[in-house]
């Protein structure tokens, strides 16, 4: 018995530029495997979560170069995450091992408390 899947949308590449491509959602934030979801965020641009979601502030404009940097930056804290080097708890973060207080949304490194998103962080240095 045989059975017709339809007509598939096929990326097209025309000089060497995609002409057409591939649908995920309809976000063009979305990254296969790793849903973006636009949302208020206080005092950050976007979250990490561990379960390979991204939340990204709906300040941030689609598709601007921007955006494209953050989930950029984003994406490589998730992949430190399924990799080992990096997790979080409401109350610490643990990098490469080492665990590190956290509250009120600053995080104890070394004995200073540093603001979560701070690029001195050697999480946040990629």
């Amino acid at each position: 018995m045989a059975f017709k899947l339809g007509k598939a949308r096929q990326p097209i590449a025309i000089g060497g530029i995609v002409d057409r491509k591939l649908s995920f959602k309809s976000d063009d934030a979305s990254i296969p495997g790793n849903p973006v979801i636009r949302k208020k965020l206080d005092g950050v641009k976007a979250e990490a979560n561990i379960d390979g979601s991204i939340f990204l502030d709906k300040s941030v404009v689609p598709g601007s170069d921007e955006e494209r940097a953050i989930l950029m930056h984003e994406m490589k804290h998730i992949v430190d995450m399924k990799t080992g080097k990096l997790s979080y708890d409401d109350d610490s973060i643990t990098w490469m091992g080492e665990k590190h207080e956290r509250k009120d949304g600053k995080i104890n490194y070394n004995g200073k408390w540093h603001q979560e998103g701070d690029y001195t962080l050697p999480w946040e240095k990629h």
